[in-house]
């Protein structure tokens, strides 16, 4: 499977190089699927609900995808969204700039439009999160300041989904990569977690991707030490047909906020 083996964990530099996010959009987000339609109904819920709210949303490692942003668009000023890799934060420019060749989010926008309920057109929402997504900025959760040499000013909300375990090689860098997020957000700011439980890889076309196990555990009590109350946490367990593509348990939707 491509060059890595499974003892080294494949971190960023080895996404730079072969990571087809094509092939991860192609595959996990053509249309919501279970996992899709999970993370999408708790993000509705979580922002609808009006309390979080404010002037600036981080999304760390958004990967090629914007949909994490859909609901949370509604209720902040400016969203920043940031990516190691390079070829993924240039596919959300694509989409941003509405270039040729972008991937089609629309089936994603219309089933967030009906969880809204609103008589709003999947128009409107897509026209709302351009506008509200100011900046596409490279970080690396490994450093303090995952936005060196940018300082950034702190967050009301960050978001971040399915990236810390698969950019972390082992628990104390996980540790540290939600310290560093931690730093990023306001007093009394939330942070939204959404990742996987007790995965060690998956699959993007033919390659392979390592992860990093984690126990629900191990993320909770992780964040207390950082000074955050756990406000929810969601379970969807995985399917064994999905088995072959990914070994996660389960996946999460975890919402915490920093103690003021």
């Amino acid at each position: 499977m491509g060059d890595s083996d499974h003892k080294t964990f494949t971190e960023g530099e080895f996404y730079q190089r072969h990571f087809d996010n094509r092939e991860y959009l192609r595959s996990f987000y053509r249309a919501p699927d279970d996992v899709s339609s999970f993370m999408l109904r708790h993000l509705n819920e979580t922002f609808s609900s009006g309390n979080i709210k404010g002037s600036r949303l981080i999304d760390i490692g958004s990967g090629p995808t914007i949909h994490g942003l859909i609901s949370a668009s509604k209720y902040f000023e400016e969203i920043m969204v940031s990516d190691f890799t390079d070829s993924n934060r240039r596919e959300i420019e694509k989409w941003l700039n509405k270039e040729e060749g972008r991937f089609d989010w629309s089936p994603t926008i219309q089933f967030v439009c009906e969880l809204e309920s609103r008589s709003r057109s999947s128009e409107e929402v897509e026209q709302r999160l351009r506008q509200a997504v100011k900046q596409v900025l490279r970080c690396d959760v490994r450093q303090e300041n995952p936005f060196h040499p940018l300082t950034v000013e702190p967050a009301d909300c960050i978001l971040s989904s399915l990236c810390l375990e698969a950019a972390c090689k082992d628990l104390e860098t996980y540790r540290r990569a939600l310290q560093s997020i931690a730093a990023l957000l306001k007093p009394g700011g939330v942070l939204v977690l959404i990742g996987v439980l007790n995965e060690s890889f998956y699959i993007v076309g033919q390659q392979r991707f390592s992860c990093l196990v984690l126990s629900q555990s191990f993320i909770e009590e992780t964040l207390r030490d950082l000074g955050f109350s756990i406000k929810q946490v969601n379970i969807l367990p995985s399917k064994e047909s999905e088995k072959e593509i990914y070994d996660a348990e389960a996946f999460f939707y975890l919402v915490a906020q920093k103690t003021k």
